[in-house]
């Protein structure tokens, strides 16, 4: 499957693709009110970068808890559930005279129970795509996120301005809302994709399952420590141009939006490979302009060019599903998704705890490096796959 055209007229794939977005603009509109609400009441870089990205330190809650729940609840169901709970804990968040210490609670919740949702959406996804697909389509919800950020900063920048953050998460609410009749009117009704009842211990069996084998440990450490800590550079987006935060936050998702188009529809699966290093480096290089102090024109375009190398996460992806059994794809994709999410909330902590005792350039700038530093550690575990020549007809009967 290489067209987009193709890709669409795959049954299930466009409710699937418009669930995903509406979420993505949802969540994209009320992060950008909770960070600048919180930055109002506290004036602390650190505070604003956790109310951001602070619900994906309970990923990590989730993904030792909850888990197994993405290969063993109906996918529609759990989709369209997942996004009735964000809809009302969204429009909790707008009630007029909540503490920050609330606004924290709820939104921790919303993140521990939304590391379901990420195994789920892809777990579906690797059902309604063949195999040669999965690339192609996970590249294109890549996209819709990259959009949608686009469109959510801009949109949520002049909601904030003419409505207030607490009147913008009232719109991220109704998106929420819009997404969950997406989901539960356009999906169809399919069985779990693997036996039993989730539970606790069976989400801890098959993640330490996953978690056993060396390659896929190198996946998944390269897809969550230096995307992580790059994701805390943004979180200081605020702090660094209160005024243009969103204009910095939309080139950041231009910049993905490129990099997902390319890999995912133009490079052919020779030249994945090739680039795939090269992506990775990319992703973190140019945040070392930040040293400068730079101007917003040169920090728009480095956010930019940093922002292409998120494509490699597609590229890791792959070959995480290369390297998993087709009955734990789901809980495989919904662990790593877990894992980079987590790994956001490390890195707007490490990024903001050296903003408070320096700048927010000299933190990205320093944070920067450090995730090129952890990239170039994990090379070496992240070697091409050997060749799997195909099967001889007499292997194929057997």
């Amino acid at each position: 499957m290489r067209s987009y055209r193709e890709l669409f007229r795959t049954p299930e794939f466009t409710p699937l693709f418009a669930t995903v977005s509406v979420q993505m603009a949802a969540m994209t509109v009320t992060g950008l009110a909770l960070g600048t609400l919180v930055f109002k009441a506290t004036g602390s870089p650190l505070l604003s970068a956790l109310s951001m990205f602070g619900p994906s330190f309970a990923q990590v809650v989730g993904a030792t808890m909850l888990l197994s729940a993405a290969d063993r609840l109906p996918p529609r169901a759990a989709m369209t559930g997942l996004a009735l709970v964000s809809c009302l804990s969204t429009a909790t968040l707008a009630i007029p005279g909540m503490p920050v210490w609330g606004l924290f609670a709820i939104v921790l919740t919303q993140g521990m129970i939304g590391s379901v949702g990420g195994g789920v959406r892809y777990g579906l996804l690797s059902e309604i795509l063949p195999e040669n697909g999965y690339l192609l389509g996970r590249s294109v919800l890549n996209m819709s996120v990259g959009t949608m950020q686009i469109c959510g900063f801009a949109t949520g920048g002049v909601l904030v301005a003419f409505l207030s953050p607490r009147g913008t998460l009232l719109a991220g609410a109704g998106l929420y809302l819009a997404a969950a009749a997406f989901a539960r009117f356009g999906l169809t009704s399919r069985p779990p994709r693997s036996a039993g009842r989730p539970s606790i211990g069976q989400t801890w069996r098959t993640n330490a399952r996953l978690w056993s084998s060396v390659p896929r440990r190198y996946v998944y450490l390269a897809n969550w420590l230096p995307n992580g800590l790059i994701v805390g550079c943004e979180a200081l987006f605020i702090p660094y141009a209160p005024h243009n935060a969103g204009l910095l936050l939309a080139m950041a998702a231009v910049g993905m939006l490129i990099g997902d188009v390319a890999t995912g529809r133009f490079v052919s699966p020779k030249w994945r490979v090739r680039l795939g290093p090269y992506l990775r480096l990319l992703l973190a290089a140019p945040y070392l302009v930040f040293a400068l102090h730079p101007s917003l024109p040169l920090a728009a375009v480095a956010v930019l060019l940093a922002s292409i190398g998120y494509s490699a996460s597609l590229l890791l992806q792959e070959r995480l599903m290369e390297l998993t059994p087709d009955d734990m794809h789901g809980q495989a994709l919904g662990l790593d998704n877990s894992g980079m999410l987590t790994m956001q909330g490390v890195g707007a902590v490490v990024a903001g705890t050296v903003a408070q005792l320096t700048s927010p350039a000299t933190a990205m700038s320093l944070v920067g490096a450090l995730s090129l530093a952890v990239t170039l550690t994990l090379a070496p575990g992240l070697r091409p796959l050997p060749h799997r020549p195909a099967p001889t007809p007499e292997q194929a009967i057997t």
